[in-house]
């Protein structure tokens, strides 16, 4: 199989599983979620300033008190690769394209410089934030290997991807490939790792604000 054999299966069946291991990924641990069910509370509501689920989602997305100083690269750090990487790729171009051409949905893609610096800030960060993690006993000892692993597959669609648009080390053919795999790589992954958080992060902060509402407690 040469290089053009290898991006045009990766664009075509390898790229079909993938979207259909996610998909079906997704869906079915959403029905594990939502199939638990949960208890009516029966006790009178009490009402208190801050205690919501709207309250409770956006304080939490907000460094805890005094955490921002204690440890500056947790936060920091998190918030830049998290922020970078929501550009590179909802931002970029034919990352764009490819969404229209498997939704139909599609919307303005930014700069193509912008993007590119994005992605360098982006890995610049999650390194950082690995070494971080690496470097401090406690972090270290409490990581394991889905730590290190969801870590790399995150990591490596940016870096292939950035090298590919910089025409980077291998032909851009095989970089290409190799870029469109990572990332099938990372949709086949993302709905049995911790990576599944972008779809539960927001929905649980909610409900727990919500149950700590009613009983008068801002969380």
């Amino acid at each position: 199989m040469n290089d053009l054999q290898f991006l045009t299966w990766v664009r075509g069946p390898g790229l079909d599983i993938a979207v259909g291991i996610f998909v079906l990924g997704v869906l079915w641990r959403l029905f594990e979620i939502y199939s638990l069910g949960r208890k009516p509370d029966l006790a009178a509501p009490r009402h208190a300033d801050g205690a919501s689920g709207l309250h409770t989602v956006f304080r939490r997305s907000l460094p805890p008190h005094g955490m921002l100083k204690r440890s500056p690269v947790s936060y920091i750090g998190g918030y830049i690769f998290h922020i970078g990487l929501a550009i590179v790729v909802f931002g970029f171009a034919p990352h764009i394209l490819l969404v229209k051409n498997l939704t139909g949905v599609s919307w303005p893609g930014l700069p193509s410089q912008f993007v590119d610096l994005a992605a360098v800030v982006t890995m610049a960060a999650m390194v950082v934030v690995l070494f971080d993690r690496f470097n401090k006993p406690v972090k270290r000892f409490l990581s394991t290997f889905e730590d290190w692993f969801t870590w790399a597959v995150t990591f490596l669609p940016v870096l292939t991807g950035w090298m590919a648009v910089q025409h980077l080390l291998l032909p851009y053919t095989l970089m290409l490939a190799l870029h469109i795999l990572s990332v099938e790589v990372l949709l086949v992954v993302l709905p049995f790792t911790k990576l599944f958080h972008v779809f539960t992060l927001f929905g649980s902060r909610w409900f727990n604000g919500k149950a700590n509402a009613h009983k008068g407690v801002p969380v």
